[in-house]
């Protein structure tokens, strides 16, 4: 399944405004089980975090993090990065409209983008599946992140991620250059970039998996075979998704030995 296409399809419909935008913004928060986590965790580095703490949001797609973290405080900066030109242009315009002018938006490869000792947070959800260099991303990661700044990542996991259980199957989403991270080795490439410490969890128990399965791999696979289901969409998720956020809630406040998704931190 090529995700592209169909994320190109849901922007020409949320970018005719911006209070569409914003409303898609909040869909994607609540339906995303993956920005649960993350905004859970970014809420925590903000308690401890500078009043004028810089951030690089490495591969912001739609812009829905940055924007998130743009209004948590006045003092934070955020620049967000991707090599997608028409996202790039969709959330400069979108945020100069609602007049966020702490974020900005431009063109970066992140396997040779870096900006030393410059940010205290960099954030990366659902990137380094594209990428196949990941160590010298990893080392650009690090080499942009003042002494003591963090890098967050949300990625697949090698227990199921992109929807590949066994050496047979292939990739849910086309665009992914591996099926998963294994919890060891991701910690491994950051510390082999010269991140000082790492910690790791489990996301997407098996709650979060029933949850993705009818949050969006079912939607998507419909997208996929006719755009006539953007009208059903609203019918369908008025059935499935009460049930989607219990289990979502379920996923974040427990405790997962295996899961097809990481949420990995590291420190310089």
């Amino acid at each position: 399944m090529q995700y592209d296409p169909i994320k190109r399809s849901l922007g020409n419909v949320f970018n005719r405004s911006p209070w569409l935008r914003k409303l898609f913004y909040h869909l994607l928060d609540l339906l995303l089980l993956r920005s649960w986590h993350i905004r859970r965790h970014l809420r925590r580095w903000a308690k401890q975090a500078p009043e004028n703490a810089k951030i690089l949001d490495a591969g912001m797609g739609f812009g829905q993090y940055s924007y998130f973290l743009s209004g948590m405080k006045p003092g934070f900066t955020i620049k967000g990065v991707d090599v997608k030109q028409e996202q790039i242009d969709d959330c400069n315009n979108f945020f100069h409209r609602i007049g966020r002018n702490n974020a900005s938006f431009a063109f970066a490869d992140l396997t040779s983008f870096a900006e030393p000792a410059t940010y205290d947070l960099v954030l990366s959800v659902d990137v380094m599946e594209h990428i196949l260099e990941d160590v010298k991303v990893f080392q650009n990661f690090h080499s942009s992140l003042k002494p003591g700044g963090m890098v967050l990542i949300s990625t697949p996991s090698d227990q199921g991620g992109s929807d590949v259980h066994d050496h047979e199957e292939e990739s849910f989403i086309e665009e992914h250059v591996r099926d998963g991270y294994n919890i060891n080795e991701i910690q491994e490439k950051l510390k082999k970039a010269g991140f000082s410490r790492t910690e790791a969890h489990y996301q997407y128990g098996k709650p979060g998996q029933a949850s993705w399965r009818l949050s969006m791999k079912y939607p998507i696979l419909m997208l996929g075979k006719s755009k006539l289901f953007f009208i059903l969409l609203p019918f369908y998720y008025l059935v499935t998704f009460p049930f989607c956020l219990i289990l979502n809630r379920l996923d974040v406040n427990g405790k997962h030995k295996s899961g097809t998704g990481l949420v990995v931190k590291a420190w310089k």
